[in-house]
């Protein structure tokens, strides 16, 4: 049976896909979740393999139809070398589909897509400008590949297996060197009408604010990533302030090596400097949670990430900001904010899933 490759058909990652109707008079949280789940068989039994890029590493594995990781493997990103960033990706496939009989091939990169998913437009944390991924990649591999933002294959994967199950509405918001978001409406992911909605880490929060690698000042990513969180620690380090003594002991009084994940895991360890950056951090990221409620009404937000290591530090305060900034309070349903359930491999069983699902669906 001849299968069209991803994004030459309408399929979960197009806006223009509709596959559940939205709920009725009536109906339950979840009911149309629930209803396009019941209608609709997801994806072949085979395997996949999922490849999340991020700003610092690349990370793939064999996936299952049911979510499962059989394998996986990880790489530095070579971020300022596209050749060499897909190159990394040839390796990796290579390395896991050996013992594996694999269907397709689905990359999750850190970037804007255009709507038929085979051109990252641009990416603010990696070396790509109009790059044309999907056909590179297809010509390497001699697979189905599909090529979608890697937020949006941390959400779907979120909405499939996760912390997201049953909800018709979803947010998840993905923290580590940016922050990336998706939405899962209805059964489908909504990309806007160019392909690139969900950059919520590019919504100004702090007007002539911290310079932002997508050119503008203040991004809501400058104040409540893992990138910020580093910065915020080796500011107060650099200053030599007392409170800093545990974070600059951790790492022999390098400054410059302390990192988001130093300050998570001195948090976790009781550090009283380190918990305090991160509840600055979780203000941020509530205060943000906010304003996308005001525009988007979401049922649930799912937080993710590698800086959702640090679990209720980050959370709670997260909370608390979101209650007290969510507009109408008091007198509106406020939406959850629930920790996803997959942790950092989210990204790539979401890339296999919906290379899964849409090699099904164009067949």
């Amino acid at each position: 049976m001849h299968t069209p490759m991803p994004g030459q058909q309408p399929g979960p990652y197009r806006r223009t896909a509709v596959w559940g109707r939205g709920p009725g008079p009536g109906a339950g949280v979840g009911s149309a979740a629930r209803g396009f789940r019941s209608r609709l068989r997801l994806g072949r039994r085979g395997l996949a393999i999922g490849v999340d890029i991020g700003g610092t590493k690349v990370a793939a594995g064999v996936v299952d139809a049911e979510g499962r990781i059989l394998s996986q493997a990880k790489r530095s990103t070579p971020g300022s070398d596209p050749r060499a960033v897909e190159q990394v990706i040839v390796e990796l496939v290579e390395e896991l589909g050996r013992g594996h009989r694999i269907w397709s091939v689905g990359i999750g990169a850190a970037g804007w897509m255009d709507l038929d998913g085979s051109t990252v437009l641009f990416s603010p944390h990696l070396a790509w400008r109009n790059e044309p991924l999907r056909a590179n990649l297809q010509r390497l591999l001699r697979r189905p590949v599909l090529l979608t933002n890697d937020a949006d294959a941390a959400g779907w994967a979120e909405w499939r297996f996760g912390a997201g199950i049953g909800e018709n509405r979803l947010v998840c918001i993905t923290l580590g060197t940016g922050i990336g978001g998706a939405m899962v409406i209805d059964g489908r992911l909504e990309r806007g009408r160019f392909g690139v909605a969900g950059e919520f880490g590019h919504q100004i929060i702090m007007p002539g604010g911290h310079r932002c690698e997508c050119g503008n000042r203040g991004c809501w990513e400058q104040y409540a990533s893992g990138n910020a969180l580093g910065r915020e620690a080796r500011e107060l380090a650099a200053a030599n302030s007392p409170v800093a003594q545990e974070l600059l002991k951790a790492v022999d009084g390098n400054v410059e090596s302390i990192t988001g994940v130093i300050v998570t895991e001195r948090a976790k360890a009781g550090d009283a400097t380190s918990r305090e950056l991160l509840e600055d951090v979780g203000e941020w990221l509530g205060l943000g949670l906010a304003n996308l409620a005001a525009a988007l009404d979401p049922g649930t937000f799912v937080i993710g990430g590698g800086l959702c290591d640090a679990g209720e530090l980050l959370v709670a305060p997260a909370r608390k900001a979101f209650a007290r900034n969510l507009t109408g309070r008091g007198f509106r349903p406020a939406a959850e904010i629930q920790l996803a359930a997959l942790g950092p491999n989210a990204g790539l069983i979401g890339a296999a899933d919906l290379s899964r699902v849409s090699s099904r669906m164009h067949s």
